[in-house]
């Protein structure tokens, strides 16, 4: 079910949006070298033509300080009063990574922690941010996708190595009013965890380790069933992405930009096609960048803002799926942001 937003003065509203994507560019060509594929088919079957890798010894953190950085330039105000990290590659098991994100943004003694929700880590990121707002925790949130995917993908593996990427990107969220530009409204949500097998790493878990049996080979990269995943995918992102119109009052008419979480060319047709929004009004950066998991929608966001694709006044629908199974969607009417 849909989840309204606050009826009082505390709705979560956008003031700033960044992104980054770390420099090193691997093409399909790239990839050729070493798998069993070609430019053509990477690019029929994914949409994808480059995508970008960390360096040696670059991690999470590095591109969430980078996104988030620039998401506060972007609001003209500097400070946040906490930090949530999305992300499912977090520098270590243990602690969490959003603290250090937030000490070397120069905001240390502020409320920091991950949530892990895949590739909808951003839209359950949204949701937590506006709770923080509505109970008077804080005024402003920085709100952070980010993901090294590449560090938990086989390199051999063709069917997931051509498609996912690494970046970040982020958003500050203030406390606001419900009918201002920029407001979210209402975030739909769900799971379903029987069907969490379709999309997982196997090994370093609780489970594995208790189990006391030898790691599998394999079993410690990205695994990801794609018929399946793929069906699921058009299904639930459709599904929710109504129910959010729906309960922001809109119809699907009304929508001028459509978000959605960058997984695969094909998912993303899909889905537009079965909602019926038309390509101009589609945001996409799949065939740059790649799926960048909990990064994709906010980094998408931050390029169309400064591209001019996503501008002030757009009615915008959000959604995203990922493991768990996890889904979401939710709605906003794009702001004027002050450092654009």
């Amino acid at each position: 079910m849909p989840m309204s937003p606050p009826t009082d003065e505390r709705t979560a509203v956008v003031s700033g949006v960044g992104g980054w994507v770390p420099p090193h560019v691997v093409t399909n060509d790239d990839l050729s070298a070493h798998l069993d594929t070609s430019d053509e088919w990477i690019r029929t079957r994914t949409g994808i033509r480059t995508r970008h890798r960390v360096l040696p010894g670059m991690a999470t953190s590095d591109l969430a300080v980078e996104a988030g950085r620039r998401a506060l330039e972007n609001s003209g105000e500097p400070r946040a009063g906490a930090v949530v990290l999305a992300t499912t590659t977090p520098d270590r098991i243990c602690p969490a990574t959003a603290p250090d994100v937030a000490a070397r943004l120069g905001l240390t003694g502020v409320p920091a922690f991950d949530i892990s929700a895949v590739c909808t880590g951003f839209l359950y990121g949204l949701a937590t941010a506006a709770g923080l707002l509505a109970a008077g925790i804080t005024d402003r949130v920085l709100l952070i996708g980010a993901d090294a995917f590449t560090t938990i993908v086989d390199p051999l593996d063709r069917s997931t190595a051509v498609i996912f990427a690494d970046g970040a990107g982020a958003v500050v969220l203030r406390a606001g009013h419900p009918e201002e530009p920029g407001a979210l409204g209402p975030i739909v949500l769900g799971t379903d965890g029987e069907l969490s097998h379709l999309i997982q790493v196997p090994a370093g878990g609780s489970r594995q380790r208790s189990s006391l049996r030898p790691q599998a080979p394999g079993e410690q990269f990205f695994q990801m069933e794609g018929r399946d995943t793929f069906r699921h995918a058009v299904d639930r992102m459709s599904t929710a992405s109504r129910d959010a119109v729906r309960a922001a009052g809109w119809t699907v008419a009304d929508l001028d930009r459509f978000a959605a979480h960058q997984a695969n060319s094909r998912i993303l047709t899909a889905v537009a096609d079965r909602l019926g929004i038309p390509a101009e009004h589609q945001l996409s950066n799949i065939a740059a960048v790649g799926n960048t998991g909990a990064a994709s929608i906010p980094l998408l966001l931050a390029q169309s803002h400064a591209d001019g694709r996503l501008a002030a006044g757009h009615r915008t629908l959000l959604t995203a799926f990922g493991g768990g199974l996890a889904w979401g969607a939710t709605t906003l009417i794009w702001p004027k942001l002050p450092g654009s």
